[in-house]
């Protein structure tokens, strides 16, 4: 019996400018729960990875990391955020986005690096996500 790779339909996104650069906006409406894009790109060892250094190595696990450094993978512009709307699901071997909450049109999608990649690359010069002082702490809501 053939094993099937689930298929997953992408949610209406660009690529846009935002306040930390260039970031993914959604188009329409994206309900809480909803698929929105796979982080792809070329898949080595974790050893490797960690060899070659980069921002856009994505952990999958002890073994695995995937390169997402091509422009091809459009999921590589979903910025950081302290308060993010989206979370990955990594699910046989694949890293999936999902949103945790409703996102509106026009809308910047982001989710949370995680600790290590915060004090490796934000802690210095400070986060800019806006949902939180500069350090991860966060702000209260307006």
């Amino acid at each position: 019996m053939t094993k099937t790779k689930k298929v997953y339909v992408p949610a209406s996104v660009k690529v846009a400018k935002s306040k930390t650069g260039l970031g993914m906006f959604a188009l329409e409406e994206i309900k809480k729960g909803d698929f929105i894009i796979e982080y792809v790109g070329k898949k080595m060892l974790t050893k490797d990875a960690d060899e070659k250094g980069g921002r856009y190595l994505f952990e999958l696990n002890s073994k695995w990391t995937i390169d997402g450094v091509d422009r091809k993978n459009k999921a590589r512009y979903i910025n950081h955020s302290c308060r993010p709307n989206c979370e990955v699901d990594i699910k046989n071997g694949r890293i999936l986005i999902f949103a945790i909450k409703k996102i509106l049109p026009g809308e910047e999608l982001t989710y949370d690096y995680g600790e290590e990649y915060f004090n490796d690359y934000f802690k210095k010069p400070g986060c800019k996500c806006g949902a939180c002082d500069g350090t991860g702490k966060l702000l209260k809501k307006k």
